[in-house]
């Protein structure tokens, strides 16, 4: 039985990159900023829930998967056909990831491909949550740069034309 984790590992990590490829494809997201986000979110963790709370401890929301989607979106995703329920988005990583972007993509299209709009994807749109969002934005920016020198090292992914420069934090 352990033999069989071993195989499965790289399994699941070639199924993850590819998917994180398709999703940027799709939405014209870099798939390495895709990944960065799905690391800060989730630690890569597609069975990871997140518990947001208020400053005084009472639980808001619950965050699901990869690219911890926001059970706000669980109704519409549902009444959309996407999912039947709030497991499947820790169930299949892929789907998970392709629901994350598509926020992210719809989040852009909003406020426009800039950092500042970046840290909604985590922070929301509320304007007293500016420090958060910048906050969020250098975290997915340390590692999108850390995983870009990687990428260009070792020529792992493919990169698609985006709109984010990596020096548009420094």
């Amino acid at each position: 039985m352990i033999i069989l984790l071993v195989v499965s590992l790289p399994k699941i990590a070639i199924a993850s990159k590819l998917c994180f490829i398709e999703a940027g494809t799709h939405f014209n997201i870099d798939p390495l900023l895709l990944r960065a986000i799905a690391i800060v979110e989730s630690n890569l963790d597609s069975s990871a829930i997140g518990i947001n709370k208020d400053s005084e401890g009472k639980i808001l929301s619950h965050d699901y998967g990869i690219m911890q989607v926001n059970q706000k979106h669980i109704p519409g995703l549902i009444s959309k056909g996407i999912i039947k329920n709030k497991q499947e988005l820790l169930d299949d990583p892929c789907l998970n990831i392709k629901i994350g972007s598509s926020i992210l993509y719809d989040h852009f299209n909003k406020c426009g491909m800039n950092w500042q709009c970046l840290g909604t994807y985590n922070a929301g749109f509320s304007k007293k949550n500016d420090q958060k969002r910048l906050v969020y934005a250098r975290k997915i920016y340390n590692i999108y740069t850390q995983l870009n020198r990687l990428s260009y090292s070792r020529n792992t992914m493919p990169k698609t034309e985006t709109e984010f420069r990596v020096d548009a934090l420094s």
